[in-house]
């Protein structure tokens, strides 16, 4: 079986914990944990990208009524407004994020496209540095401005798809 994309890293052993939603189709991450030398928080999937984005835009974490009740509120704070409880999950940054993206201009704006529009434009605003793959890097003014999705401001790093090309924002 081939090794692709995240799981090249967690392979070789250069992570040592994982949050995830879900890690079925990962028998690495699944053998690491397992045998103790990786660290795994399993997050159901709405909660985990609302983190990413508390932490993208600076929020102190985010009340959700998800898990209470189960193993998953074990050392969490539970809040309770109107008679309901909810738990407190505190919000997810990164040192680095790797995206990946349909085309950029020069400038670092993004355009996705499918499944990578899900949580690629969140992460980005939760990393300290932006490294992003693109199939295609146009001129700049060659995007239409309706089609960005993640500004240029945010991204450090282009990287074209199966080129030696990438460009570093100064």
């Amino acid at each position: 079986m081939r090794t692709v994309g995240h799981g090249k890293l967690i392979k070789s052993g250069q992570v040592k914990k994982v949050i995830a939603s879900h890690i079925g189709l990962n028998k690495a991450t699944q053998d690491l944990f397992n045998s103790k030398q990786l660290e795994l928080e399993l997050v159901p999937q709405g909660t985990f990208v609302e983190r990413i984005r508390a932490g993208g835009f600076g929020l102190g974490g985010i009340l959700t009524p998800t898990g209470v009740g189960t193993m998953a509120e074990e050392g969490k704070t539970v809040i309770e407004l109107k008679g309901r409880k909810y738990l407190l999950e505190l919000p997810l940054t990164a040192d680095v994020a790797l995206i990946r993206a349909y085309k950029a201009d020069r400038y670092g704006n993004l355009v996705y496209f499918g499944t990578n529009r899900n949580f690629n434009p969140i992460m980005a605003t939760a990393a300290s540095i932006v490294i992003v793959e693109v199939d295609y890097v146009l001129e700049s003014g060659a995007l239409d401005p309706n089609e960005v999705v993640t500004p240029g401001i945010i991204v450090d790093v282009l990287v074209l798809k199966g080129s030696s090309y990438h460009a570093t924002r100064t």
